[in-house]
């Protein structure tokens, strides 16, 4: 994948928001080393130390003080299993730590038409999954309910296998960026949790989320989720044929800077269709990446921002990524196709 060269090189590190600054291979990312044997798993508190200072925004970490219990790892259950006539993305038939593919995606009419069937039904599972989120809900629960909605659907669940992560939904709770495994946490009064879903029908993925409300949640923290999902719609509303995609960094950049939030800059969009993750690769903030819209293609655009530090630190599970402070977190995501138009929403119902 062509990157620029003042910028680390990119790397998938799962789905969808899932790309992360890194000079490490991508095997290790994902937790195995180059013979495919699994590596020692890392520090509880590690943080991605080789990223450039700038990357950090720590501007909110003394204003914004965290309301919340810090998140714990729970207990997660065995992996859930899959009928076998339904059909498996190639990384998991593989058992191959999954890869980036080069070039961006343009689909046909029959393409058209299979990403919006996997798009609808991705945003169908997501709208199912937020009416489960109350206090008490454990997050291994709603990966069930998600789990057997999408298979009962023909569908395969695409976190499932992927590089090894163990659940068929990603459930990030309050600092949680993104990632999150659903364990035997329950969720409380007063929580915010992303809920990540994206789903293989018919050989296409639909990738989408959002941050839902827990109970009672105070008013920095709806206003962290209301300004996350207007960066997400200032962003899909300047979309078009030709248009250049630093224009989606500005256009999100600029909005979360009027609330003092930061935007994380590790996690990025990226194409999606037949394959999980492909060019383009999204960026979050403002930067002066090349690269322009193509009629036909299809990719996400995925905002995180912060209330505090975007420092984040992964979890000994080599999933769970946090910020470095305890502050909140909140993240939207849709999939567009580019039309002659602007840009079609493939994740609604």
């Amino acid at each position: 994948m062509a990157t620029s060269s003042l910028q680390p090189r990119l790397l998938s590190s799962f789905v969808g928001d899932r790309f992360i600054y890194s000079a490490k291979p991508l095997h290790h990312l994902f937790g195995f080393n180059q013979a495919g044997a699994k590596c020692p798993p890392m520090r509880l508190s590690r943080t991605f130390s080789g990223l450039p200072d700038l990357l950090f925004n720590k501007r909110n970490q003394d204003s914004r003080k965290r309301r919340h219990n810090p998140l714990r790892p729970g207990k997660v259950s065995p992996r859930r299993l899959v009928p076998d006539h339904i059909l498996r993305p190639p990384y998991v038939t593989s058992k191959q730590p999954p890869g980036i593919a080069s070039g961006p995606e343009l689909h046909d009419e029959k393409g058209k038409e299979c990403m919006r069937a996997s798009g609808r039904l991705a945003a169908q599972v997501l709208e199912y999954a937020g009416t489960l989120v109350k206090p008490g809900i454990k997050t291994d629960e709603i990966d069930e309910a998600v789990h057997q909605m999408i298979i009962d659907n023909g569908a395969y669940p695409s976190p499932l296998g992927y590089g090894g992560f163990p659940k068929s939904v990603c459930t990030s709770v309050n600092e949680c960026i993104c990632h999150g495994i659903p364990d035997s946490r329950a969720l409380e009064d007063g929580d915010i949790v992303n809920i990540d879903v994206t789903v293989y029908l018919n050989g296409y993925h639909g990738d989408t989320s959002t941050t839902f409300f827990c109970g009672n949640v105070d008013d920095e923290a709806k206003k962290l989720v209301e300004v996350t999902k207007e960066c997400l719609y200032k962003a899909i509303n300047i979309c078009a044929p030709g248009v250049e995609f630093k224009k989606i960094g500005k256009t999100i950049h600029d909005h979360a800077d009027k609330y003092r939030y930061g935007v994380v800059r590790q996690f990025v969009g990226h194409g999606v269709g037949r394959v999980f993750h492909a060019d383009p690769v999204v960026l979050h903030y403002r930067n002066n990446d090349a690269g322009r819209m193509i009629l036909g293609q299809t990719f996400t655009i995925e905002p995180m921002l912060t209330m505090g530090s975007i420092n984040p630190v992964i979890w000994d599970d080599n999933w769970t990524v946090v910020t470095v402070d305890g502050s909140l977190s909140a993240q939207f995501e849709h999939t567009l196709l580019i039309t002659q138009d602007g840009a079609e929403i493939m994740t609604q119902c």
